[in-house]
């Protein structure tokens, strides 16, 4: 799945937010890539539909996350960040609003078969996350502890992201977006820099 296609898939949702979107799978690709102490670890976000997810679904310890600012758990906080990868470790899934609000960790995820078709192989993880997507309409994203990440919506597998593709990906969509843009600023005149300029003869 390239960024192009993970736009595409955000807008057939109405409340999706790329940016959020790509926010949260970025942290879950980091997960997957980086593991923790030496070792993959698996675990699950939720994006969307917050007040179905937390009625479809129950604590499993008391939340690390419950009684803090919203400002101090958004997605986007690099301090948040750290906090959700060592919470990874523990069982449960992350329960993120439309907004980018990290709402709730450690959540267990009621889930059901009905309806549900899934490759064989796949565990309880990505049943529970192909369930909740299915019931409540939410985005689910599983970091699998092969290392692979999955979005699930609707029910169904919208994408499977290996973290070194998609990073590859992004570095060759920020090369394009630089060279746009150094033809966009020619095109209207506008000085470019090269490596030779400012440089004695």
């Amino acid at each position: 799945m390239t960024i192009a296609a993970l736009r595409t898939v955000c807008s057939r949702i109405p409340w999706c937010n790329p940016a959020l979107l790509e926010s949260a799978l970025e942290l879950a690709l980091e997960i997957a890539r980086e593991g923790r102490e030496g070792r993959r670890i698996g675990t699950m976000f939720t994006v969307g539909k917050t007040d179905a997810v937390l009625a479809a679904s129950r604590a499993l310890i008391l939340d690390p996350l419950a009684g803090h600012a919203p400002a101090r758990t958004h997605i986007t906080d690099p301090n948040l960040r750290g906090t959700i990868k060592e919470l990874a470790q523990l069982d449960g899934a992350f329960v993120i609003s439309e907004t980018g609000i990290v709402m709730a960790a450690c959540r267990y995820l009621d889930a059901s078969v009905e309806q549900i078709d899934l490759p064989l192989g796949f565990g309880s993880r990505h049943l529970a996350a192909a369930s909740i997507s299915q019931r409540v309409g939410a985005i689910a994203i599983v970091v699998s502890e092969s290392g692979v990440v999955r979005v699930f919506h609707a029910g169904q597998i919208e994408a499977t992201l290996i973290p070194e593709l998609w990073l590859l990906d992004r570095h060759h969509t920020q090369l394009s977006v630089g060279a746009a843009g150094n033809v966009e600023a020619q095109r209207l005149g506008a000085p470019t820099l090269s490596v030779s300029e400012g440089k004695a003869p």
